[in-house]
């Protein structure tokens, strides 16, 4: 026909447009043999540590002072806020007996004997007439007259049994207060001798020893003639190759402290042998 084309044949897609583009293989790097080997012994040693604490544990919490909620916490404060109240009405209840007890006739007697005894016991001080003895050492010169006439040395000075001698002899003769070295003597006073000094409730004393006695001075002066102990005592104060020093004099006034040291008792306990 005039004026028309002819139909050509279809021209084929190029086999550049429909081809896929060839597979190219992506090598993945390698790991280090670090990474390979530390990750396993991490991991290992992380359920190793689960595997302790479990252990450890025994099944509780590791931090048993932690609550786990507000209920928990608020019924433990109350249950030590009712404990605190109930300890607080107890010390009430003990005040009150106590209150009572001491407004109880038994108190009054007791408080009445106290105040009784507290004399005797040389808790007050006393003032009176006594006498006055002193106990001293043989002079220094006395020693070599001592051992040319065959005198033992220890002789010379003076023992705590020679002080014990000298109070018991005015008990007896009825002293009121007794001091060595002005400190009052009571029952539990203790004397030892303690090198050249001598120890009265553990406080050393030297020599001279002044003893005093509140009370009649006849019969007190009488009670010591009469005493073997200071008799002997007194035979070697007046031996010249002795000379141990004795001086009584008898006082219009001593004055006797109340006593003022510690009077809480210690006693020994026997071992437990369970």
């Amino acid at each position: 026909m005039t004026g028309a084309h002819a139909a050509g044949p279809k021209e084929a897609p190029s086999a550049s447009a429909d081809a896929s583009p060839p597979h190219t293989h992506v090598k993945r790097p390698k790991r280090s043999l670090a990474w390979r080997i530390g990750t396993p012994t991490v991991a290992l040693l992380s359920g190793a540590l689960f595997v302790v604490s479990a252990a450890d544990s025994r099944g509780t919490d590791l931090r048993p002072g932690r609550y786990t909620d507000l209920a928990g916490l608020v019924e433990a404060e109350a249950n030590d806020y009712d404990d605190v109240r109930e300890h607080l009405q107890d010390l009430e209840d003990q005040v009150d007996r106590l209150t009572n007890d001491v407004r109880s006739l038994p108190v009054s007697r007791a408080r009445g004997k106290i105040a009784e005894l507290k004399d005797p016991a040389g808790l007050e001080p006393r003032t009176g007439p006594g006498v006055s003895i002193t106990l001293s050492d043989s002079p220094d010169d006395t020693l070599d007259e001592a051992v040319a006439h065959d005198i033992k040395v220890d002789r010379l000075v003076v023992h705590q049994q020679d002080i014990q001698a000298v109070v018991n002899a005015l008990w007896v003769g009825g002293a009121t207060a007794v001091t060595i070295a002005g400190q009052r003597v009571i029952t539990t006073t203790g004397i030892k001798c303690e090198g050249n000094a001598v120890q009265l409730q553990g406080v050393p004393y030297p020599q001279p020893y002044v003893i005093q006695a509140v009370g009649d001075p006849v019969a007190l002066t009488a009670a010591i003639d009469a005493d073997p102990l200071v008799t002997g005592y007194r035979a070697d104060a007046a031996n010249p190759y002795v000379d141990i020093g004795w001086d009584l004099v008898v006082e219009t006034s001593v004055d006797a402290p109340a006593y003022d040291g510690l009077l809480d008792f210690r006693y020994a306990k026997p071992l437990d042998r369970n």
